[in-house]
């Protein structure tokens, strides 16, 4: 009896333990943008449009919206028929990833946004319009480019200035700010890596951005268009 009664209490704590682990271990898988899960949704989205005549399984977003902000996939077109149900990592199965369309109109490809660049924005625009509404203007501190300017970050509260870890190189980015008080990320030392390291043949007055994107499973959200400076081949704002 004694044994027995050992082994059921075994049994509650593995169950117990395993209850507690699960959703820490879920947590992490839904953090991991997976080659395969991109395919998958890639394939799906290529069946759908075979299906449809060529439409694309997208929610809908005003024409205005960015172009990396633009096209999500839409997981209720795509699931039982074209895939079993979203990838783990997808925001619709509670991960860190948004689904996104890019070159909608002439080659239709899958890549990730993610979430977590959203969140940080999010933090630092509510520190800024506190800011504004008590002082009218944000607090701008460096001219970055024309229209492009930093931020003083100490009048926001910070200690550190914020960032976002990039999901392109691994490397902390720092945020700027456009004249009509829009918050950016700033993509240019992943793009001075990028046009070191690939082969392309981008001129002064083309959007390089592209160069992230052909490289990589994720779109540059809340960035501001890029080229090339004429002189340095740097990226430099693509400002009019």
């Amino acid at each position: 009896m004694k044994r027995i009664a050992r082994l059921l209490l075994s049994c509650i704590c593995l169950a117990l333990l395993s209850g507690c682990l699960y959703p820490q271990e879920r947590l992490k898988q839904n953090q991991i943008p997976y080659k395969d899960q991109v395919a998958a949704v890639q394939s799906a989205v290529d069946e759908y449009r075979k299906a449809t005549g060529g439409l694309l399984p997208i929610k809908t977003r005003d024409m205005n919206t960015p172009m990396y902000l633009k096209y999500p996939v839409d997981f209720q077109k795509l699931v039982p028929r074209y895939m079993q149900e979203p990838p783990g990592n997808a925001y619709e199965s509670g991960g860190v990833f948004q689904y996104m369309i890019i070159d909608a109109e002439t080659n239709p490809t899958v890549k990730l946004l993610d979430l977590r660049l959203a969140e940080r924005i999010r933090d630092l625009k509510l520190r800024l319009s506190m800011y504004t509404d008590k002082h009218k203007y944000p607090p701008f501190q460096d001219v970055v480019a024309p229209g492009v300017f930093t931020l003083d970050y100490k009048k926001l509260g910070y200690k550190e200035p914020p960032y976002v870890v990039s999901p392109f190189s691994g490397n902390n980015l720092p945020f700027v700010i456009d004249g009509n008080g829009e918050i950016y990320i700033d993509y240019r030392s992943d793009l001075y890596a990028a046009l070191k390291k690939y082969p392309h043949h981008y001129k002064p007055g083309d959007d390089i951005r592209p160069i992230l994107t052909d490289h990589s499973l994720f779109v540059p959200a809340y960035s501001l268009p890029y080229t090339i400076d004429a002189k340095t081949n740097e990226p430099i704002f693509f400002t009019k």
